[in-house]
């Protein structure tokens, strides 16, 4: 079994924020409430403290949830007094821990509003990415989003921002950076910049909902053959459609075969998964979800994959939840082959709710296993071809982005032999018929 230790920081903040495999965020439900222990307490911390309680009381699937001692934790909750939101957030928080479940977690309205910008794969923006120059004093501009206010604007990779909302950006972080570049739809933000052969100039620029990236495409050319390399940072919102497009325009590329990145991908929303299996899979099973109540619904291929061309997945201890689904589906099918190392092992599913201070809530509500049957929780998904890496290789994929997804990568150089073999299968001609004589005509003619 994996310790939760053993994730990076970006997998430690998707499980902090109960985003792997998610069912699309949800508002305050109404569900059957049992009344107050005590008098009305509107307006009052103890509102969030019992709209929590009663999600967990209708939807949580825990294996050995003790339903009479939550009924005495609730009675506990409520004959509290509490000085304030934090307060109850704390009692909240304890409360949790105590079903032994890692992944329904309580989100303060920073944290809830941080989720549903992953699942949703939007931000209120300019539509930026940023980093530092490689003498650590300047910010950068890496690229402008399409259809982004930055792009509108004229906005180009290597500009420079050296002021933002007048505020120097020479003792800033990146994340600080960023977290002033965004704001309110419709608010503004000028920016001073200087770009090589331009000088100094600013523009003024107003902030809109932008379309965030999470998947990284590109055509590369391997001896004679074309490889469509596609890295997935996450399934939110957008995921599926960016695949759908990468794939149709890979293919006018004529490509031979692809190669999906899903290591490090924490997951994201089920139902991306499930859009995604389908661009792959003409028929086949996908997933089965189980809710407490021993309900099931399965999901499966629709007779509309978008290619039947050759396809290797990469996959590591850090592929979670949604990449396990698609992985497992596309494995169990005998549509991809598995490169890599064992997956995380999250069989789980989380409802999001959002609650009435703008706080929210993950809860564990359904299992799933893949068209196998196996329960991965807690054992993951072993790749058709392991390929594991030294702590050299680990090093340098982590500090060198541009060594993912080339042939100093392990991993993908393994996955580019996979398809090497698939597509000289697929290139040797048929064996020609044996020459038939005259006699054998003959004999073959019916009277």
């Amino acid at each position: 079994m994996k310790e939760n230790t053993q994730l990076s920081s970006r997998l430690q903040h998707w499980f902090a924020n109960g985003a792997i495999a998610t069912l699309a965020v949800t508002s305050v439900v109404t569900l059957a409430f049992i009344p107050p222990a005590k008098a009305s307490f509107e307006n009052s911390p103890k509102v969030v403290v019992d709209e929590v309680w009663q999600i967990v009381n209708n939807e949580f699937v825990g294996s050995d949830f003790d339903r009479e001692q939550w009924q005495v934790t609730r009675q506990e909750l409520l004959e509290r007094d509490y000085a304030s939101q934090d307060e109850a957030y704390l009692a909240i928080r304890e409360a949790l821990r105590d079903l032994g479940d890692p992944y329904t977690r309580f989100l303060n309205p920073k944290e809830f509003e941080e989720l549903t910008t992953q699942t949703t794969g939007e931000l209120s923006g300019i539509g930026v990415r940023l980093q530092m120059d490689d003498a650590g004093s300047a910010l950068t501009i890496v690229e402008s989003l399409n259809n982004s206010p930055a792009k509108e604007a004229g906005i180009q990779e290597g500009d420079r921002i050296l002021r933002i909302n007048n505020q120097p950006t020479a003792l800033m972080k990146v994340e600080q950076a960023a977290e002033l570049l965004r704001g309110e739809e419709g608010s503004s933000v000028t920016l001073q910049l200087t770009r090589p052969n331009k000088g100094l100039f600013e523009v003024t620029l107003t902030r809109a909902p932008v379309e965030v990236p999470v998947l990284h495409y590109s055509l590369q050319e391997e001896n004679g053959m074309k490889v469509g390399y596609m890295y997935l940072e996450e399934f939110s919102s957008h995921a599926a459609e960016q695949m759908q497009r990468a794939i149709a325009k890979l293919q006018e590329q004529g490509v031979n075969g692809f190669v999906l990145d899903l290591r490090g991908n924490p997951g994201g929303l089920l139902f991306a998964s499930v859009d995604i299996a389908r661009m792959w899979m003409e028929t086949g099973k996908i997933v089965k979800t189980i809710d407490r109540m021993g309900g099931d619904r399965e999901y499966s291929a629709d007779r509309t994959s978008l290619t039947e061309l050759p396809l290797v997945v990469l996959v590591d201890g850090y592929s979670a939840s949604a990449s396990e689904i698609l992985a497992g589906a596309l494995k169990d099918n005998g549509r991809a082959t598995l490169v890599g190392t064992q997956t995380y092992g999250k069989g789980t599913v989380q409802s999001v709710h959002s609650l009435s201070d703008s706080s929210g809530l993950a809860v564990t509500m359904s299992r799933y296993y893949p068209p196998s049957g196996i329960n991965i929780n807690k054992h993951g998904i072993a790749p058709d071809v392991e390929v594991s890496l030294n702590r050299e290789q680990q090093r340098l994929l982590r500090s060198n982005p541009t060594v993912r997804g080339s042939q100093r990568d392990p991993h993908y150089s393994s996955a580019v032999g996979v398809l090497r073999e698939r597509f000289a299968q697929q290139s040797v001609p048929a064996t020609p018929p044996a020459p038939i004589s005259i006699r054998q005509l003959i004999e073959q003619v019916p009277e």
